[in-house]
């Protein structure tokens, strides 16, 4: 009996520890899906068992980044791959592959990220400024919006993002940290009273922070699509189609001139009408706790935090004139950055600098399960009657279809992944020099591009926003990012075939 309970106790423990404090139906979940899966591989037995188990896996991962709120999807998301590999329905070699394919993205966000954390005190003071100093928030969308777009024509769309990602932070820091006093100045009401409009003022100013959040990252897809450098399977396809910077540009100014200008005024439209959860002011008690304190910052600014300052705005210098002259890899660039800011900043203790790996760190472990995922697909041949449909098409409907499904597969997996996979099948079928090679290669940049923004798990931009711990404290989860991430699905996807369309006739 003792033996029985004793057993019973441990039993509970190892349930109770697995995956933590999530939901009891989640953990259950993800058991059954770890366990249901290598009985459909086996069971039905053949290609069709790897490619059912595979769309299965497929849909569990998608599954534990649109849960991303109850459990980080490393977690989930990386046993599911351990049982991919096991299974044999991706082998290590294929995964290494993937990995060593998309090193640069992987030193992107080790590097760049870490980077972009020792230039907080500059980009909160200037977005401080820039905050305070546009009080419309339908212009202050706008703002944002280009920015992300203009940044991402000639930076990285990652790297834009963690900058908007770290100005969000400091914003909520700045605020959480005001006292009671500050956020609910009136003292005439009683102490509950001014909680109560704390709160309120809380949940109007993370509805605010989202809203920025997400003007900001899809600005990353409308610049990310207009040149060779903005997206990275944009420099496969520049490369594939033999085209030069400049001639990619004009390549796609038909479409992507009238998406920026579109998404321009979507920003403003669902602002002024206040569409799927946008249209949130700042709070007058918010905006005088951030003015207050950029007062303070400007007061106690000595020499030291002066140096500081310049130190960071040369910095920011060197990263904006490497990153657009493309003087080295992304991730390496940002190590520079790392660097120099430590070095003459005297941020020379081990753990001050391992502070700053801490954000990005595990959103590299999860890309790195995405790539298992990733070359999981290609080792089954997944998406193959997709792309062969696609091939398949004849005359003015094949731009059409790859538009369309290079988007649909992109929304569903990696846009990176299906470019290539696109681009590389199409060259081989049509070569590069005819008229109906370039339409195709256009649609394939285009779908892979604008679509791609209805999921999260689309763009890494859109990815690396949700698992940040950002997403959390504002309550920006995977099915409200699809939502406020609509209005311009729509939009855009719409002036994408009519200027696609206009093109071709």
């Amino acid at each position: 009996m003792p033996n029985q309970k004793s057993s019973t106790a441990l039993s509970n423990i190892a349930f109770n520890s697995f995956m933590g404090n999530s939901p009891l139906w989640y953990k259950q979940a993800v058991l059954f899906s770890l366990i249901i899966n290598p009985i459909i591989l086996f069971g039905i037995g053949g290609e069709l068992g790897q490619t059912v188990a595979g769309w299965m896996i497929l849909i569990e991962f998608i599954g534990t980044l649109a849960l991303a709120l109850r459990c980080y999807p490393l977690i989930p998301g990386g046993l599911l791959a351990i049982e991919a590999t096991v299974m044999g329905l991706v082998t290590p070699a294929g995964i290494y592959h993937e990995v060593e394919a998309n090193l640069e993205v992987i030193l992107l966000l080790l590097f760049m990220v870490a980077g972009i954390h020792f230039m907080q005190d500059l980009l909160s003071w200037i977005f401080t400024k820039i905050l305070t100093s546009i009080r419309s928030k339908i212009w202050l969308s706008v703002t944002f919006t280009f920015v992300g777009a203009f940044l991402s024509a000639w930076l990285d769309a990652l790297t834009v993002t963690a900058v908007m990602i770290a100005v969000a932070i400091a914003f909520y820091n700045i605020y959480t940290s005001a006292s009671l006093d500050d956020r609910a100045p009136d003292k005439s009401k009683s102490n509950d009273e001014r909680k109560e409009l704390a709160r309120e003022d809380f949940e109007n100013f993370s509805g605010f922070l989202r809203n920025l959040l997400m003007h900001g990252v899809v600005g990353t897809a409308l610049g990310g699509m207009s040149t060779q450098v903005g997206e990275p399977q944009n420099l496969i396809i520049a490369s594939q189609m033999g085209w030069s910077f400049i001639e990619f540009y004009l390549k796609m100014a038909h479409v992507s001139i009238p998406v920026l200008i579109v998404g321009l005024l979507t920003t403003m439209l669902v602002e002024k009408f206040k569409i799927v959860g946008y249209g949130y002011q700042i709070p007058d008690a918010v905006r005088n706790i951030l003015k207050a304190n950029a007062v303070k910052m400007q007061a106690e600014m000595d020499g030291k935090k002066r140096w500081h300052l310049f130190v960071q705005a040369v910095g920011g210098i060197w990263l904006i004139i490497a990153l657009a002259l493309h003087l080295a890899e992304v991730g390496l660039i940002g190590l520079s950055v790392i660097i120099f800011l430590t070095a003459m900043m005297g941020k020379i203790d081990e753990n001050t600098i391992g502070h700053a790996f801490e954000e990005a760190t595990p959103f590299t472990s999860l890309l790195i399960v995405f790539f298992v995922i990733v070359g999981m697909i290609e080792h089954i041949h997944l998406f193959k009657p997709v792309i062969e449909l696609a091939l398949s098409a004849k005359g003015d409907a094949q731009p059409y279809t790859f538009f369309v499904f290079s988007g649909l597969l992109s929304a569903i997996s990696d846009n990176v992944f299906v470019g290539t996979i696109y681009i590389k099948q199409a060259v081989a079928a049509l070569g590069t020099e005819s008229m109906q090679a370039e339409n195709a290669a256009i649609a394939i940049n285009v779908g892979t591009n604008i679509p791609s923004i209805a999921t999260p798990n689309g763009q890494a931009a859109f990815l690396f926003l949700l698992t940040n711990a950002i997403a959390a404290r504002i309550k920006l989860s995977y099915f409200r990012m699809v939502l406020m991430a609509f209005p311009y699905f729509i939009t855009l996807t719409i002036t994408c075939i009519i200027f696609l369309t206009w093109q071709w006739l």
